[in-house]
């Protein structure tokens, strides 16, 4: 929100709008050998009533944010959560100080944009990941969700050998609900797209950088190459040299910070993308999920009634009975509430595609920009030395000096 820095209050300062900043800073190491972990300053900044005061300073680590964006991703049937930064699957890399500032700017992005959100920042999970204490966040942390709380893909499993027996008994080759609403056929055509598309940059960013910093090492062996070698010959040919691996070791400094600025403002925007497009894959898939489960539990219920029917010989009534109540609750619970949260899902896809439109155009902007600055950088330098080698193929006389010293 905008601030008026003097005058009155502007209709738009906090004091009469409300809003919810935070941000996550001062990443600190605590623990020893695999105990070993980060833990963040999480700083919120409120007037929103629901809140204890207008600042909260708590301590928060991963698995903290972790369980947030569980909670809100079961609660929030049909909008789209912000996605985590990854973890470093590599054990040498989990405490490196590009890693610690790579998490600690993921997850300041992660909570901030969930406190933008205007259904997600009502959160009661949200308030009380800002403002509890150390001690309850570790007790709700450490919950167990039990059996009932199990995914919609474990309970598929269970039922999925007697939904094919279903289908090919009873039901026939039914099309899935899911796959006959256009709207959603459409948006998870979408999403699967733009995952490989993002995917793609992104696995291409990686290697720019990975090619910055290579040249920026290459450069830096052949700069301490070319002062070795140059003080093994003359004054004027050895101070060439010298100039040269100076320049050398100046560029690989650049590159090497090029690099890491392409990493923060290019690759890692490009990658928090496509962790939130499969976020949102994910979610729209549970979407689905959610829905097959409901009907496999349906379909039990026939089958039971069609086993039954067929090994007593009796009471056939039941299969069309139960067949009539599983098609009711189709096609008015089941179903409504499909197309219900599709329709949210699609006002989801708008607010993304709008903010990955700001996102992606500044990363864009960033890194057009850095390879600008880059590439001026370099010819700069060596445009300088042209000078002084140019002396020793223009000036027969220089050579013959320097081969005269050698002779």
């Amino acid at each position: 929100m905008e601030q008026q820095q003097s005058g009155s209050p502007s209709p738009r300062s906090p004091s009469s709008q409300p809003y919810l900043t935070v941000s996550v800073t001062d990443p600190v190491k605590l623990g020893n050998g695999v105990q070993a972990y980060i833990s963040y300053r999480v700083n919120t900044k409120t007037n929103l009533p629901e809140y204890q005061g207008h600042e909260k300073i708590v301590i928060r680590r991963y698995s903290d944010f972790v369980w947030l964006r569980d909670r809100l991703f079961d609660k929030f049937k049909g909008v789209f959560i912000p996605p985590l930064p990854e973890k470093s699957a590599v054990e040498k890399f989990r405490f490196s100080a590009e890693f610690i500032e790579m998490r600690r700017q993921g997850l300041d992005i992660f909570v901030n944009r969930i406190a933008s959100h205007q259904e997600l920042q009502q959160s009661e999970d949200l308030r009380t990941f800002l403002q509890a204490d150390e001690e309850t966040m570790e007790r709700l942390r450490s919950q167990e969700t039990g059996i009932f709380k199990k995914k919609p893909a474990d309970l598929m499993q269970i039922f999925k050998d007697v939904q094919s027996k279903v289908s090919d008994v009873v039901l026939g080759k039914e099309k899935p609900v899911e796959e006959s609403n256009p709207e959603y056929e459409k948006l998870k055509h979408y999403i699967f797209e733009l995952e490989n598309h993002l995917a793609e940059a992104q696995k291409h960013a990686y290697r720019l950088v990975k090619r910055h910093r290579e040249m920026g090492q290459s450069l830096s062996d052949f700069g301490k190459a070319a002062k070795l070698l140059g003080a093994c010959e003359g004054d004027i040919l050895g101070k060439a040299f010298s100039d040269l691996g100076n320049k050398s070791e100046a560029l690989s400094v650049k590159l090497q910070r090029e690099a890491h600025q392409l990493l923060m403002n290019f690759e890692e925007p490009l990658k928090d993308y496509v962790r939130a497009v499969q976020s949102i894959k994910a979610k729209i898939l549970k979407l689905g999920a959610s829905l097959k489960c409901q009907m496999i539990f349906g379909v039990f219920l026939i089958y039971i009634y069609y086993c039954r029917d067929k090994l007593m010989l009796t009471r056939s009534d039941k299969v069309g009975e139960a067949e009539h109540e599983y098609k009711e609750a189709k096609s008015e619970e089941a179903t409504g509430k499909f197309e219900t949260i599709v329709r949210l899902m699609n006002e989801e896809i708008v607010r993304f595609q709008e903010q990955k439109t700001l996102d992606m155009g500044i990363a864009f902007h960033e890194f057009a920009k850095g390879q600008a600055r880059l590439a001026n950088s370099i010819a700069d330098a060596w445009r300088s030395l042209l000078p002084k080698l140019e002396a020793f193929t223009s000036d027969p006389v220089t050579f013959q000096g320097c081969a005269h010293v050698y002779a």
